[in-house]
Parts: structure tokens; C-alpha cells; sequence
């Protein structure tokens, strides 16, 4: 859906770490757990949300970690390369949703 967008690599790598930390770090790791991604574009932003089963860990948090830590740093780095990222927990799971911004936005909320 992004063949060709600047944002394409972007992305890529939220989706990357998104779906890994769903699998790594909740209930969806386990064997009949499950994530779901959701991609929503318009011509000012993309939207990549992905919602796990929660459980097992706790709503994924932006940290800053210690230079030589080997895990932890991806939320960081998505919070990073984003123009907005909101963590959502509820009795279902977490939702984490990152937004790209294609421009300025105009006006309003983005999505």
C-alpha cells in the first residue's frame, strides 16, 4: 500500500517492532495468540496501530535504556521516527498507534 511513499521505509520498521513486542511480550506470543495491524493512509498521515492480547506483560512504554542494553530500545526508536504515538491499554490488550505525517498536517486531528 506504500509502494513508492517516502514513508515507506518508516513504516516498515514500526510495523517490525510493533508486531515484535506484541509477540514478545504478551499474549500473543503464546500459541493461540494473536496481534492485529491496522493501516490507515490518507494524502497528510499514516496511521499503523497494532493490537495485541495483552496479559502476559504490561502496556509498552517508550524508556530510554542504557547504551549497551541489548533490548528495549525499539518503542524508543519508533517514539523516535514518529510524529505521534499513543499507547492504549484496555481489558483486551494494548493498542500502540503511530502516526506518520506525509506534510504538515492541516488542521484538525490527523486521523
Amino acid at each position: 500500500m506504500l509502494r513508492g511513499s517516502p514513508l515507506a521505509e518508516d513504516a516498515e520498521l514500526i510495523v517490525s517492532e510493533l508486531s515484535a513486542n506484541a509477540i514478545l511480550h504478551t499474549a500473543s506470543g503464546q500459541e493461540a495468540g494473536s496481534f492485529h495491524l491496522t493501516l490507515a493512509v490518507s494524502a497528510q498521515v499514516v496511521a499503523l496501530s497494532v493490537t495485541d492480547d495483552g496479559g502476559v506483560g504490561t502496556a509498552s512504554k517508550a524508556e530510554r535504556q542504557d547504551q549497551d542494553a541489548e533490548h528495549g530500545r525499539g518503542l524508543g526508536m519508533v517514539s523516535a521516527i514518529t510524529h505521534h504515538i499513543v499507547v492504549h491499554q484496555s481489558d483486551s490488550g494494548h493498542t500502540v498507534t503511530a502516526e506518520l505525517f506525509a506534510g504538515r498536517p492541516t488542521g484538525g486531528h490527523p486521523c
